[in-house]
Order: C-alpha cells, then structure tokens, then sequence
C-alpha cells in the first residue's frame, strides 16, 4: 500500500495546484537523509539577525548565519514517489504567481542596472551581486540572511494563500515548494527590491521596479523581522546597485555564453534558458528574462550533460534530471558544448589564473583584448580568452600547445608561471604583432572566421612578427641560441627560436650538447622552462596551408629588411636577356629595399624614384655565373607583368648581399628554408602533381645545382627533386608545361608568365642533362649508376654475351661516336634496340666513356693506392684493402664500379660462348679504367682480382648472384631458340614458344604458363586457359585474350581469328597477355545489327604523336577534326565542309586500342590510341595518334566499326563453345612438372621459372 505523505501543517490549501502530486514522475526528487535532527525543529526557530545593529553589523555576522537545509540534511540520490516538476502546477502550465504589476515599466537603470542589447539582470560577481564562481569544485554556500515559512499571495481564481520556503541572502530571495526543495519557484534579486512595506494582518510587501509580491507570516512580530532585514539590507545595497553598471558593459565576463527557448519535458510551454558562467538559469519567458525575475538557477558543479536523443539532451544534478528539448540539432549541440563548458567553468581553480593575471598585461586577450583570458599557449607564451583558444587548438600542437589557466593545474610549474609573468602580452605582441595592419586588427566581437584568419597568419604564417636581424642565416641563428640561453633573456630566446633557430641544435659541447642541457647548466631555469615546451615545435617555421579549388591569394610577409646602396642597372626588357651586356649598357642608380618594397633612384640624393617593384610583383630571382656581362656580378628580377630587370656590381660582397636581402623580402615565410640554399634561380611557378590535376597550384622553388627544391602547398616540408635521376623530362611547348617525371611521381609546372617560365625550362633542361666528363655529373639512375653505363651493360647482357670477342672487338667509328654524343646530349632519351644498334658499337661506346670520364673510375687521387694492391701477399689482407679503398670512393663511383664488375663477371662465366675469359677482361679494362696506356699489366692486375674476387669485394649474396646467372642462361637459351626458329613453321611443336598469360587480372596467383604452337588463335589461347582453371562459360560470356601495355596503359582485345605467335613477337616488356570477359561485346553486336551503313563519321578530338627538337619528345594537343571511315581508309578533315582531307590511312594498317595515356591530359576519359604502320619493305613508318570521344557509347561506336571492317563483319564467333573443342593440345608428358619458362614476364616470373629450369635444365629443350 503505497503512503501518501502529508503536507506540512502550516499549509491553508491541500489541493493547491502547486502542491500537485502525480505517481507518473517527470524529475525524481532525491530523498532526504536527516543527519541532525527532526527538520521541524531545525526550522521552527532559525537563527535571528539583530536588525537594529545596522547593515555593516549585520554583514559582518553573515558568516553565522548558514543554510540550514544544507548544514543539516545531506540530499541523497535516488527514485522516490514520482511527482510532476514542481516549476509548474497541476495543468503542466508555469506557475503564475500573479503578482501586481507596476504601472511604471522602468528599466534596470532606474535602479541603478544597466542593460545590454535588450539583455537582463544576471547575477554578477562583486559584493553587491551573485559571488563569482568559487576556486573549488565545491564553492561555499551564500551566507543567509533569515529562512523560514512564509504565506505568498494567492493566484489567479483562488482563495487561499500558499505555503512556501522563502530564504534570503546577499544575492536573491527565493522561496521553495517546502524546506527540502534544492531548486526555487521564484528568485528575486536583491539588488532589484527597491521596497518593503507592511501592510497589515501579518502581511508585507517586497516591491521592484516592475512587479511587487506579498507574503504574509504567521504572526505580527515575524512579519516585523522579516521587514527590518530586509529593509535593512536594502538600504545597504543602495551604494553597490551603482557599482552594478560597469559589470554590465557590452563584451563584459557577464555575457551569456548561450541563451533562448528550451522545451523542458513536463512543460506545456517553453522555458528561456540562459547559461553565463557557471550556473544556469531558468526564466518564464524572455520577458522575465530581461526583468531579471527568474525561476531557478542551478548549480554547474554538481552537473552533469548527456545527449538522449536527436534533440533533447539531459542536465543531471544529485537532485533532479532537467529534460531539454532543442529546436533543431544543431541548437542541441551548441546548448550541450555550453553546458559542458559552464561545468568546466564551475570546476575550475583559478590560483593559477590569478597569478597569471598579475602581470596587468595578461588580463587581457593576447590577440583579441578580452578581458580575464583564462587560456594560454604555453609554447608560444600568450594568454588568450576562450574563442580565440579554440582557433589556436584547430592550429594544433605542433604550433600552438593550448592549455587553461583553470583546469590544466599539473602543467603549471612555478617556472611557467614566472616565464608569462617575466614576459607578458605586450612584450611579446611587440614580436608576433609587430607589423599588423590597422584593417585586420581583431577586436572582442570579431566573428570565429576574422579569429581563424588572423591567428593563422600571426601564428602558423609568422605574417606580423618582428624578424630576427639573424633571419635566415641557420648557423648564426643556432649559435646566438646556444649563446642567449646562458643569460636570463628569455624574449630574445623566444625571437631567435621562432625566427629558425633550431631547438635542437648542437652546441659542440660533450658536456652540454643542447640549448635545453645548456640552459640547464647554466641555472637558467626559466630558459630551460621554455625550450622545454618547443622541443617539438622549434626550429618548424609556420608552413602554408590552402584549402578551396579559387585560386589563393598568396602575401609575401613584409620584412622589416633595409638594405641600400648603389647597383648597376640595364633598361628593363620583355624578353629574355639572351646577349651579353656591355658595362657601357649600365647605369648607376641609388637602390634601396625598405618595406617591402625594392626601388631605384638616379642618386642618392634623389626623393622620387625612378621605379619600384613590390614584393608581391617579384616572382623569380636568377643569379648570372660571373662574368655574365660587362659587370662581373648580376642578377636578374622577373616580375608579374613580364618584365625583366638586370642589376650589376663588382663587388662579391655586395652582390650576395642585395640578393640575400631581396629573396628575404618576396619569399614567403613558408619557404624560409630556401634562402640557406646556393641557389642559381629562386621564385613562384604553378603546379600540378598526381594528387591535383584539376587545379594548379603555387608552389615556391630553388634551382641549386643538379637539384631542384620546392615548397609546395600540398606539403609541410622542402622537398628536392635530383634532376639528373629523372625518368622524364619533356616540355609541352603549346601548353607550356614543363613535365617532370620521377619514380611513382609526375609534377607538371605551368608557365602562368611566359617570360620566366622560359627561363626555368632551360635551367632545368640544363641542370637535368650531363654537366661534364666526370660520373656523378652524368645523368644517374636510382641506384647511382650512370645513365649511359646501365644502359650499355642491359643491352650487352641480353644481346651480346654469347657475342665472340666482346669487348675486344671494335666498333664502328662513326656509330660509336654518334652514339656516345647522343649519351652526352641526354642519356635518358637513348633506347638501345638490337634492330637499330650493334653489340660492338655498344661495347665500345661504354669502353670509351669510361675512358675519358674526368677524374676516372678510381679517382686520380686513390688511383695509386689501388695499383699497389695487388702486390699485397696474403689474400686476405689483399681483399681488406680493396674493401677499404671501396668504401672511400664517391657514392656515384662505388655504385658504378660494383655494376661493372658484377657485369664483367657474368660475361668471363659464359667464356665458352663468347672467349672473354678472366684474363681477357683485365686486358681490356685494366688500361680503360685507369686511363693508362697498357705498357704494363699492373692496371690489369686490379680489374682481374676484382672480378676474381668479386663476391668478397662486393660481399655479394652469392644466391641472389646465383640466380642471376640462371636467368641469364635462360636468356642465352630462349635466344638461341629463336634463332633457330627464325621463320615459324605453320605447325609441328619445334617452333612452339612458352608464354606467360595472366587470367583477368595481372599477378603471381593467375599467371599461367602456355605452350604457344605457331597456328594456335587467339580462341584457342582462350579456351586452353579457360579449361585449365576448369572455367565453365556461360550464355553471354564474352571470353577472349587482350593484349595490355602497362607503359602506354592501353588495351585491345585480339581477334578470335588472329594468331597468337606473333603477337608474342611484337610484345614489349612492359606489355602481356590477359584473358578476361569482354564486357562491351554485346552491346558492339547489337550496335552492328542495327547498323545499315557500316561507315561511320563524326567529329572527334585529334592529337597525333611526334617530336620536337630531335628529342623525341611529345608535343601538341587535342584538336577537333572530322574523320570519315569507309571500308577503304580512314580520312580526317580539318572541318565538316573540308573538301581534301589533311591525312587519308588504309584500314587495313591500322591497330586501335583502347584507352589513351592519362599523361597526354585528353579531354576525356574514353579515347583511343591508333597505331599506323606501313608495309613499305624499304622505308617502314610507324605512326601513333589519339582519338577522344565525348561519351562512352560514341567510342564503342568508333572501335566497333574498325572492327567490324578490318574482320569483314566476323566480330565474334557463330559459336563460340564449339571453340573450345576445335583444338585439343596434346599433352607433352616431357615436360614433367618442370614450370614452362616465359618468353615474356615480370621478374619474379623469370625467377620462378629458372627455378623449375635449374631442377631439369633439359626439360624444356628434349623438343629442339
């Protein structure tokens, strides 16, 4: 049986509407534990205040006074009889207290308040408003000026007066459903009473500037007391309500941080909700809200926010569960982030805060002037306020460490501490904010993105700080670092560490290796504060970072850099400086570099200038070689409007300086690290790499040497391309890009100004080609090794090994000669083919590389220790001190020496074939590499221990040499068979080859190796793979063999008639065989069917593929042109009403492939690449061109139609299963289980089946 509790005696109405109970719980109230005594006793006398004693007497025994609900009963959690929230009455409707209205509607500043922006009385911090938030998690209860029971003035339609607990303290008077309520039904604000009158039969009034509300008590005497306190402490309240106005100032602390319409479940109407601090505070409606007469306010401290639902989120306390409702998500969002923050505020210590704010300039925001930041970056060493730390967390650590002044207590050393206190916002603002202009100067009620903007350019982009006289000079900077961190100078450590000095720098001190070791030695404790939070951070100069496909605007940081003096300059010109120019040419002229910008005056008594260039008009700075032009120093400006201005001077000195000085003003901060480099060109070109394509974007870079440097966006760190190690170097004159290609990269730079894009294009060319005789000035591989010799050595062992007399024999004179210039112009381009080349001519151009190279293989200055070393007599000590030599030379000659010799070794192991034994070799290379005349055999005796000694040498793995010889057996193999079988028989197994066919996708697990008779179809190749892997074929699967380059990424599939041999022929090796379904094929056969005519026309985009400059190298772009195909040939035209075609090609020569290469950029994706070639037996040509295509299905059309006209109308098979029993291969059991060997393939496919080859080496061969 459930017990219905009682109400309290002193209650007139027992069915009040605020005293409703319902078993359907909204809010559980927690029970109530008594810890002292019955509470009817506690309350029945609570503890008087003299009232006569004055208001100073009656303050300064509010300590005394103390709450007693809270000193006595301790609230417990928990789930007791359910009640509706006690905010509202029986009809879920607020509580309507009715009170008499005042008919003067006065503001807040009638009694000394002040409003803002229509906002309200909130409670403020300060004696004579709400306390502010306490440093504890726990913060002491307002001290209580008189609590008990009073009767309040009854509402609307009722009789009866209601039985409430009203208690009174310095802050509010509220009054309670009973004495064991937490949360109020009403508060008033002290500071808002403006009157207490009695007016009879136990009653009084308490009178604001708007409303007035009644109460009335049990007996006269207790009316009389509750009317002296309260009117004594009104009138001691008078002098501080006027105080109150400059607490409620627009951007004060007092500013809600979220405020407006709450749905709280129980309610039939919304709350306004306003959350300022750390409390929250319930009003009826924002009318109230700006009267200042609120319904409760809860206590953060004990709060708790959780998300329930899509809208609605939870405010626990031990007391009650607040059920929000939001409008929308995103409200709930930013009300829950508020709650949380408001908790945050209410746990918070603030001891740290207080001493941090010691220093008066960290009382307020290091960058937008808030005041009482209670946020710091403790790496950079300011205070900021809350809006602006949330913009230094989206930073992230590595540039700004964010960490709050109230709740990151562990982190704040007493030494941390005293750095914000010894430096300070002013003092460091006049380094990070020394140059802002007035426009971006942010103010307290700037916006999140002004706060984003400015703090990245002040922080991340180092836009306004105040450089370093030492900027951009690494080792002076590291060293006044080192120097600094001894004294107590933490702001100028500060200066250096963020100017470039590298935190981590060495010191040259066993001892004391570091600054931080050094600071630490030195008892500097402070310093060693500091470079302890940038470890990390130190030395990293703020990088760019752009977002968004607009293209940026990109700012140069003004540098306070001065520099002046006198240049000689040329008149300016639009076209490259290709002539010299005679000092005659020059003319003095005053320079000076100041603000950003770089001007030129007759004389240095001029004021106007004769012209000017800002840092933002320079984009490129070239450095003359010396003696360039009539003045032995001079470099040259390009700027944004195609122009180009030559200055000169004879003096070294002064040359670098004007150059340091003026790459220190237009490069950004960004690309600091460039300015360390020796640079030949330095400035901006636009870009695009493998990640963007779409869009170019800025990158900045430095030609120094053979390598080029570059800060691009996409990427915090400088990057350096090796020229001379590309794979590709090739300029697209019409669209003017310039196309580097490296290992699993592509960069395309964009020439946005012809004028020094031409300039970068030939530096670069220049800087990738061979500079000299020498090896590391060649053209290099990845492994280091000379273009030239790689190639030549890759050409011998697949052609020449079983040639007789390699080496020995001489070449052509003439072809040697042209072939070892083409090397000289650019290696890269040289494709060495057994068709165009001779093994001789080959041999003797690597011979004589290596001959006139520079310095030698062996370098002039080790040479002679390497001649002496065969007469060392004990093999050990011998092979030691080849070793020891070895590791001495230069990376590129170890790496050159170690091909050679393995190469050489190879060759004197097959000696049977080609008569090139040991002996021979040494005879050969010894005078060769050490460029001597051969008069003795000292040189030779070297090169024979080398390639005798080899695998000790070298410390070869001597496995993987072993299965180096086995491919190259395998290689000598194959080409003796194919030798023999030079004309392919039409049938019979002696001219079958082995070939290596990947099933629907290219790798280890699908490969499959085939017996491949000279009559054997493409069908057949098919239906042979199929059957092997017990594939079965379905209706409408369209089965057949394609031919795949991986280099030109192009595909087609191979007729079902076409023979297969050879096509094996013509494979490259970077090409293979798939078997895979043909996915377009019935979509191609219902085209055919319904084609009437089988021609076809239309417009397409055209590019054909040709060279320039006799490099090979492509060039043009796609262009519409109107091709018409027929039976006959394919014709294109220039446009539709073209009466001659431009280019006419028979059908029959041409081979259509599928897709197009995604480095010739077409237009779109569906393309075809068209190969010509002539039956011409004299003069054979070979063509190759593009084909793009608006859509997918005009494509099919086009490559449909080739198709069905090269095969007369037999595109596909009447039947194709009857295919796969047209041929059946016997089954040659002598082959064992011996792997057939590719004829062409990946290398792990060649050493897979030298493997099975080795095991049985006559087991592929028992039919030759």
């Amino acid at each position: 049986m459930r017990r219905i509790p009682q109400p309290p005696p002193e209650i007139r109405s027992g069915d009040s509407s605020d005293d409703y109970e319902d078993p359907d719980q909204v809010f559980p109230k927690p029970q109530a534990v008594n810890v002292a005594e019955d509470p009817d006793q506690v309350y029945s006398k609570p503890q008087a205040v003299n009232v006569a004693e004055g208001p100073d007497q009656v303050y300064s025994k509010l300590q005394a006074v103390n709450m007693a609900d809270r000193d006595v009963f301790l609230p417990v959690p928990g789930w007791g009889k359910g009640r509706y929230n006690s905010l509202c009455s029986d009809d879920e409707l607020l509580d309507d207290d009715n009170e008499p209205i005042s008919s003067h509607r006065s503001s807040w500043q009638d009694y000394g308040l002040s409003t803002l922006q229509g906002s309200v009385y909130l409670p403020v911090r300060g004696r004579v408003l709400a306390p502010p938030p306490r440093d504890g998690p726990s913060p002491e209860p307002c001290p209580v000026l008189k609590i008990g029971w009073l009767d309040k003035n009854p509402t609307q339609g009722s009789l009866y007066y209601q039985r409430r607990w009203v208690k009174l303290d310095v802050d509010y008077l509220r009054y309670f459903d009973n004495d064991k309520e937490v949360y109020s039904k009403r508060i008033i604000p002290t500071a808002a009473i403006t009157g207490v009158t009695n007016v009879g039969e136990q009653k009084f009034e308490v009178v604001t500037a708007n409303r007035t509300f009644l109460f009335k008590a049990e007996s006269d005497s207790e009316r009389n007391e509750w009317v002296a306190v309260l009117q004594n402490f009104t009138r001691g309240r008078q002098e501080g309500s006027r105080e109150m106005t400059s607490f409620l100032t627009p951007g004060s602390p007092l500013t809600p941080e979220q405020q407006g319409y709450l749905e709280l479940r129980g309610l039939r109407s919304k709350l306004y909700t306003v959350v300022s601090g750390d409390k929250v505070f319930l009003y009826k409606n924002m009318e109230d809200y700006r009267l200042g007469i609120g319904i409760t306010s809860i206590d953060m401290n004990v709060g708790n926010v959780k998300d329930t639902d899509r809208r609605s989120f939870d405010l626990t306390t031990p007391y009650r569960i607040f059920s929000f409702l939001a409008d929308s998500e995103q409200h709930k969002e930013q009300w829950v982030e508020a709650m949380r923050d408001a908790i945050g505020d209410a746990l918070s210590n603030s001891e740290v805060a207080n001493q941090i704010w010691a220093e008066p300039s960290n009382g307020c925001c290091a960058d937008c002037g808030v005041a009482k930041p209670e946020w710091a970056a403790i790496n950079l060493c300011v205070v900021v306020c809350k809006r602006c730390a949330g913009e230094h967390r989206g930073l992230g650590p590595s540039i700004s460490k964010v960490r709050s002044l109230k709740m990151d207590r562990k982190v704040w050393t007493e030494e941390l501490i005293q750095v914000f206190l010894l430096l300070g916002n002013e003092r460091l603002n006049r380094f990070w904010a020394a140059n802002i202009p007035p426009s971006e100067v942010l103010s307290p009620t700037s916006c999140s993105e002004d706060r984003r903007r400015f703090i990245s350019s002040k922080y991340r982009h180092g836009k306004y700080r105040k450089y370093h006289p030492l900027y951009g000079n690494q080792r002076e900077l590291n060293n006044a670092l080192c120097i600094n961190v001894q004294c107590s100078d933490v702001l100028e450590t500060l200066c250096l560490v963020f100017c470039g000095a590298d935190v981590n720098c060495s010191t040259g001190q066993a001892d004391c290796p570091s600054p931080l070791s050094l600071a630490l030695t030195h008892n500097q404790k402070l310093q060693a504060e500091f470079l302890s939070h940038n470890l990390n951070t130190g030395t990293e100069l703020p990088r760019s970072e752009v977002t968004g496909v607009m293209e940026p605007q990109h700012y140069s940081p003004q540098h306070p850099v001065t520099h002046n003096g006198f240049l000689f300059k040329t008149a300016s010109m639009v076209r490259p400086i290709t002539e010299r120019k005679a000092r005659e040419e020059f003319s003095r002229r005053w320079c000076m570099l100041n603000d950003g910008n770089f001007s030129y005056y007759e004389s240095d008594k001029t004021s106007t200038p004769n012209g000017a260039l800002k840092s933002t008009e320079i984009v490129c700075l070239f450095v003359n070689t010396p003696e360039r032009h009539g003045y032995d120093h001079t470099f040259e400006l390009y700027s944004d409007s195609e122009r180009v201005y030559l200055f000169g001077t004879d003096d070294q000195d002064s040359h670098k300086e004007w150059v340091k000085s003026i790459t220190k003003m237009f490069i950004p901060s960004n690309a600091e690290a460039l300015l360390r480099l020796s640079f030949e060109r330095i400035g901006r070109l636009k870009y695009k790499d493998g990640l963007n394509l779409q869009s170019p974007r800025v990158g900045w870079f430095a030609l120094v040497g053979s390598s080029l440097h570059a800060y691009l966006e996409d990427s915090e760190e400088e990057e350096e391309i090796h020229l001379r190690k590309l794979q590709e170097l090739s300029i697209q004159q019409e669209n003017e890009v310039l196309v580097l290609v490296e290992r699993g990269r592509t960069l395309y730079i964009e020439g946005d100004r012809k004028l020094d894009f031409q300039g970068w294009c030939v530096g670069i060319q220049k800087a990738a080609g061979s500079a000299g005789d020498s090896l590391s000035q060649q053209q290099l591989t990845e492994t280091d090794i000379p273009v030239i010799v790689d190639r030549c050595i890759d050409y011998i062992t697949q052609c020449g090994l079983t040639s007789e007399g390699i080496y020995r024999k001489s070449g052509v004179n003439s072809r040697v000669a042209a072939l070892c210039e083409a090397f000289r112009r650019d290696a890269r381009s040289v494709r060495l083919k057994e068709e165009e080349h001779q093994v001789d001519d080959v041999s003797n151009t690597l011979k004589r590389f290596f001959r006139e190279s520079g310095e030698g293989l062996f370098t002039i200055q080790a040479a002679s220790a390497w001649l002496s070393t065969p007469v060392v007599p004990e093999e050990s000590k011998k092979i030691s001190q080849y070793q020891l030599l070895l590791s001495r030379l230069p990376r590129v000659n170890k790496a050159t020496l170690r091909a050679l010799v393995n190469h050489l070794y190879c060759v004197q192991r097959f000696a049977e074939l080609n008569q090139m034994n040991l002996h021979n070799l040494a005879i050969v290379f010894g005078p060769t590499l050490f460029q001597t005349d051969g008069k003795d055999y000292t040189a030779g005796r070297v090169v024979e221990e080398l390639i005798e000694h080899y695998t000790d040498v070298f410390e070869v793995d001597e496995q993987q040499l072993k299965r180096q010889l086995d491919e190259i057996t395998v290689i000598i193999k194959v080409r003796e068979k194919l030798n023999l079988n030079s004309s392919v028989p039409a049938s019979g197994s002696a001219g079958d080859f082995i070939c290596t066919v990947y099933l629907e996708e290219k790798k280890e697990t699908t490969e499959q190796h085939v017996k491949i008779p000279g009559s054997m179809t493409a069908a057949e190749l098919t239906c042979e793979i199929l059957d092997r892997r017990k594939i079965q074929v379905r209706e409408k699967d369209y089965w057949s063999c394609w031919e795949v380059s991986q280099k030109e990424e192009i595909e087609r599939p191979l007729h079902h008639l076409e023979r297969v041999l050879p096509i094996l022929h013509s494979l490259g090796t970077d090409s293979h065989l798939l078997v895979k379904k043909h996915l377009a094929m019935e979509a191609i056969l219902v085209y055919l069917a319904s084609k009437v005519d089988v021609s076809k026309h239309g417009m397409v985009k055209f590019r054909e593929e040709r060279s320039i400059l006799g490099l090979g190298l492509n060039t043009g772009s796609f262009h519409d042109r109107y091709f018409i195909l027929n039976t006959v040939s394919l014709r294109m035209y220039k446009e539709v009403r073209s009466n001659r075609p431009e280019r006419e090609w028979q059908v029959k020569n041409l081979r259509v492939y599928l897709g197009i290469k995604k480095k010739l950029r077409p237009p779109t994706c569906w393309g075809l690449t068209v190969i010509y070639k002539s039956e011409k037996q004299e003069k054979p040509e070979k063509q190759q061109w593009y084909l793009c295509c608006d859509t997918q299905t005009e494509m099919r059309e086009w490559f449909s139609t080739f198709l069905t006209i090269q095969y007369d109308g037999n595109v596909w098979p009447a039947d194709a299963v009857q295919t796969r029993v047209t041929r059946a291969l016997p089954v040659d059991t002598r082959h064992g289980n011996v792997a057939l060997i590719p004829l062409r393939g990946s290398e792990n496919e060649m050493r897979n089946s030298v493997a099975a080859f080795t095991a049985d080496p006559l087991g592929l061969f028992r039919d030759v």
